[in-house]
């Protein structure tokens, strides 16, 4: 019986690739106008412009938008753009479809060396923590890689997922467990810690802009690589591909992505699997326009900050909710003893008329157990 060949999936025609860009473009563009328009205190986009127009304001409104939701937006962008790239090129390094600095351990090694460099050597600010997410990114995948290649199996897709997921949760524990044992740095880092924008400057921003431009720059020259490699290593280096090469320089590509990103706003996970997979619908097969469409599409989820409750903000790691179990998703605040004040309890919000006791009161106690029913012979007491 013959075996029938699938054909690979055709490449999407261009002017539709073109289309969808602009068209990416555009929806950026309207995110970034609302992410500085809409908030605690709406401000309208004529107010905005005239705001970016005028830097020299120095009432509430410039101050709002100026000091406040510009460089958390410009942040969010450099972020999103880093994770998203990182995500599809890591999946086109190693053919593995759940490929993401988050499931690889990436941003848990990251942000590992990010808390140890705080708790033992004092470091504070973007600037500082740059170097040691760059080295924990670069330990935690050889970690990843090298436990994947001494696998019985030896280094296939489905190991390399389940040691990267290893690594992470070990990673992440670590994290935790040095967090937990000091009260001040979990004060400072609890927020950071499940990724978020918030305290985000352009000071923040111009530290890492540098290093996500080269590596958005290298990772759209390695797209035709990429392409080449995904026809497999035998084939690539029959066509005169360096497959070695290219992992090395997209592995150095992610780690400068990947730890660019969790320096400025925390290790936010599952934007570099989910939005590859998104374009790819768009993009076909083709790696080029993959990493150009990710890197425009992907700022738009940590960028965004919808309204939670009045008054708060859901941290940007939140936006995982989506794709992860609930059980995975942060809580941003805790009770208050006070109803009025308490934003996150529904009950709190109802009032002591909606089931929640006032400060002070004694709730009273409910009698357990079933209760005894007369027997055949027995009658009630009245």
């Amino acid at each position: 019986m013959r075996s029938r060949s699938v054909a690979p999936p055709a490449p999407a025609p261009v002017s539709r690739l073109v289309l969808a860009t602009v068209l990416a473009v555009v929806v950026l563009a309207v995110a970034c106008a609302l992410s500085v328009a809409v908030g605690s205190r709406p401000i309208p986009l004529g107010v905005v412009v005239d705001t970016l127009l005028h830097p020299g304001r120095h009432d509430e409104i410039g101050l709002i938008v100026l000091g406040n939701r510009v460089p958390r937006t410009v942040v969010g962008l450099l972020a999103g753009a880093a994770l998203g790239v990182a995500g599809a090129v890591m999946q086109g390094i190693t053919r593995n479809p759940l490929a993401d600095p988050s499931i690889l351990g990436v941003n848990a090694g990251a942000a590992l060396a990010v808390v140890v460099g705080i708790a033992v050597f004092g470091i504070s600010g973007t600037a500082t923590y740059l170097p040691f997410a760059f080295a924990g990114a670069a330990l935690a995948a050889l970690l990843v890689y090298g436990i994947a290649a001494v696998a019985r199996g030896g280094l296939t897709p489905v190991g390399l997922a389940l040691s990267g997921a290893v690594t992470a949760a070990a990673l992440s524990s670590v994290t935790t467990a040095v967090l937990v044992t000091n009260a001040s740095l979990l004060d400072q880092l609890r927020f950071w810690q499940v990724g978020a924008l918030a305290g985000g400057d352009l000071g923040t921003a111009g530290v890492v802009v540098t290093p996500v431009v080269v590596g958005l720059v290298i990772a759209v020259g390695l797209g035709r690589s990429l392409n080449t490699l995904a026809l497999g290593d035998e084939l690539a280096a029959s066509l005169g591909q360096r497959v070695v090469l290219v992992r090395a320089v997209g592995a150095v590509v992610t780690v400068l992505l990947a730890g660019s990103a969790v320096a400025a706003a925390g290790p936010i996970a599952f934007v570099g699997l989910a939005v590859p997979h998104a374009v790819r619908r768009l993009s076909g097969p083709d790696h080029r326009w993959t990493i150009l469409l990710s890197a425009v599409v992907a700022p738009r989820a940590p960028a965004r900050r919808r309204r939670h409750r009045p008054g708060r903000r859901v941290p940007g790691g939140s936006c995982r909710s989506a794709s992860s179990p609930p059980s995975s998703a942060p809580r941003s605040s805790s009770h208050s003893s006070d109803p009025g004040r308490c934003e996150d309890c529904e009950r709190h919000r109802g009032g002591p008329s909606a089931g929640h006791a006032p400060p002070g009161a004694r709730r009273p106690r409910r009698r357990r157990g079933r209760a005894r029913r007369p027997g055949p012979g027995r009658t009630r007491r009245r």
